[in-house]
């Protein structure tokens, strides 16, 4: 049993038309072509496809079930035909990147320069951003991905693994829990803290340690940025929860000090979330793999 795709394509015209002369204008043949076609579509499937009436045809339920899968071999053709376009000098686009504050500081500028290296014609635009607002990003279509961690609520995204990174507690050099080497954070609620923006995945993990502790979390200070939050707390303003990181390359300076974190949630997983990975485009789901080539690295 063979389906031509041009006898399906003119099937799914005359079923979205409802109508044999206008589906004959929309695809440039007469209208006896078009009823040829019909005929050996219903000579393959053994059923009828149409109805006949006065103003047109309509769909049998053998039609409607040859409708849902025509179209989907169409699509499949057409995404085909794009994907296999793409290497027609060399592959080319934008991919729209919204990340958090984490990912864009730890991992992504040196993996971001070799996807660059290895297509040099696609585009990056580059956002950062917090969880919550990465998430709106990919559901209403501003972002092609997000990157960021587990712990802000997807709302039905698809995530992917790809790196993971620990957190730890940022203190001022002589702050009395500079002397601890790790603790769990139920411990540091006492003190005042130079926190991130409510949105944020950071903030989503505190509230809720914060929670189960009984306490509720009141900073001192909300900042947005990495740099910003480390300078606070070498100023003695407060202490800070940063991934370990971020907290290690500027231990050297002298000015602050890292205390571990005992707790499990303290471990987190940086994801990749897309709203329907087949449905992706192409240079959008190179970059996915691309970025999913060292996930296992920690």
């Amino acid at each position: 049993m063979r389906y031509d795709l041009t006898s399906l394509e003119v099937f799914v015209t005359v079923a979205e038309t409802g109508n044999l002369t206008r589906a004959a204008e929309l695809q440039h043949l007469a209208v006896s072509a078009i009823s040829k076609r019909i005929a050996e579509l219903e000579g393959i499937t053994g059923a009828a496809l149409l109805q006949r009436h006065a103003r047109g045809v309509s769909l049998t339920p053998a039609g409607h079930s040859l409708l849902h899968y025509a179209r989907q071999v169409l699509q499949l053709m057409e995404r085909m035909r794009g994907e296999l376009s793409e290497y027609a000098g060399g592959l080319k686009g934008v991919i729209r990147l919204h990340a958090s504050t984490s990912a864009l500081v730890q991992f992504l500028p040196p993996e971001l320069h070799a996807f660059i290296e290895r297509y040099p014609m696609i585009r990056l635009q580059i956002e950062e951003r917090t969880g919550a607002a990465i998430v709106r990003a990919v559901i209403d279509g501003t972002a092609d991905l997000g990157i960021l961690g587990n712990h802000t609520p997807l709302k039905g995204l698809l995530a992917l693994p790809y790196h993971s990174d620990r957190l730890a507690l940022a203190v001022p050099r002589r702050h009395e829990l500079g002397r601890r080497k790790a603790i769990q954070f139920a411990e540091a609620l006492d003190f005042d803290f130079v926190a991130p923006h409510a949105e944020s995945s950071l903030w989503a993990l505190m509230d809720q340690a914060a929670g189960s502790a009984g306490k509720v979390l009141e900073p001192r200070i909300q900042v947005s940025s990495f740099e910003c939050t480390c300078l606070l707390v070498e100023a003695g303003l407060g202490i800070a929860l940063l991934p370990e990181r971020i907290v290690a390359a500027r231990l050297e300076a002298g000015h602050m000090a890292m205390v571990r974190l005992k707790d499990s949630w303290a471990q987190r997983q940086i994801q990749i979330v897309v709203r329907d990975l087949d449905n992706t485009p192409f240079t959008t789901r190179a970059l996915i793999d691309h970025l999913r080539e060292p996930a296992a690295v920690v």
